[in-house]
């Protein structure tokens, strides 16, 4: 899975873009496909394997319904999931893109670099995985410590119950805390126990900017710097941080997002074109539960933008099955 997952059938009967349709004694019963130019990408979810709330396969089912055409699967520092999405993309005619979304710290401030057609066999992108994936557990395990100093006893064994791989995330925590009546809802139990200055915050030390860049570009991937506007940086702090991107190597910056207002997807137009970057587009969906951040929900890309996926050939191979034009009778 070195490259986007091809699911659809081979092309190669309607290539030869110079034949005359007319030429061809079956032309009528078997017309040649149109190009399609319009496909629907969606290239940043979760899956149970991380942070999400439903499997890989559930996933791809749901993204295929909203009318997804290209979806990347993007779990947190883990790259499990994708042998089960891609064996469903397949058998519904959906392309899938080997995705990660990398934990970083730069400057003090976590980021989130995502990964787009990674090779998931590559060991050193592994090795750096699995090096975070220990990071996660012992601030787990350092954030349970914290809870129950504050009065909240089994958070550990709560937590765990929620992650269905091998990722422990403070969304897990959050979901045991407001399972425990302990917060009405995700956004307040973070606010309540899970940010800086509160009971259950632990600091992350993440991979590096350059590592987390590097192992993506190892791994012949792409590097998209996730939900820009999200992070709260002032415009010398953000711009900042794009330029350090780009000197690492990064490709792209994730210009709308299901996070982002459309003022912030216009903004980051503007950085991805004065920085030169691809952009980027995806939910970042984690389940039904968050309905605000629906699949293939994205708005398009802001005029100007050049796409992440411009050279990566689907719009060119994905194609639609014509209808029969009937030949005209005699009334």
């Amino acid at each position: 899975m070195s490259s986007i997952a091809n699911t659809h059938n081979n092309d190669s009967s309607g290539a030869n873009s110079g034949a005359n349709p007319e030429s061809n004694s079956d032309s009528q019963n078997n017309p040649q496909p149109a190009l399609r130019h319009d496909l629907h990408y969606d290239l940043h979810s979760h899956s149970t394997l991380s942070d999400g709330t439903l499997t890989p396969e559930a996933l791809v089912r749901r993204a295929h319904a909203q009318g997804v055409d290209v979806l990347a699967l993007t779990d947190h520092d883990v790259t499990d999931g994708l042998a089960e999405a891609s064996a469903t993309a397949q058998e519904l005619g959906l392309r899938l893109v080997p995705g990660v979304e990398i934990s970083v710290t730069w400057s003090g401030v976590t980021f989130h670099i995502v990964g787009l057609n990674i090779d998931i066999e590559h060991a050193g992108l592994q090795a750096g995985l699995a090096n975070l994936r220990a990071i996660r557990t012992a601030r787990g395990e350092e954030i349970a410590r914290r809870l129950e100093k504050h009065g909240i006893e089994g958070a550990l064994a709560g937590a765990q119950a929620f992650a269905a791989g091998p990722i422990l995330s403070r969304t897990h925590f959050a979901r045991f805390l407001v399972d425990a009546g302990h917060a009405k809802d995700m956004r307040k139990v973070f606010k309540k126990f899970l940010v800086h200055n509160r009971p259950g915050y632990v600091a992350g030390e993440w991979a590096t900017l350059e590592e987390a860049v590097g192992w993506i570009t190892a791994a012949g991937g792409q590097a998209v710097i996730a939900h820009p506007a999200r992070y709260r940086l002032s415009a010398t702090r953000l711009r900042q941080f794009i330029e350090a991107f780009k000197e690492c190597g990064g490709a792209s910056i994730e210009v709308v997002s299901g996070s982002h207002s459309a003022g912030e997807a216009a903004g980051m137009a503007q950085y991805a074109k004065r920085y030169e970057l691809l952009a980027s587009c995806g939910s970042d969906y984690h389940g039904p539960e968050q309905s605000w951040q629906e699949l293939g929900r994205p708005m398009p890309l802001p005029e100007g933008c050049v796409p992440v996926w411009q050279d990566w050939g689907l719009e060119e191979r994905q194609q639609v099955q014509q209808v029969p034009q009937e030949k005209a009778t005699d009334g």
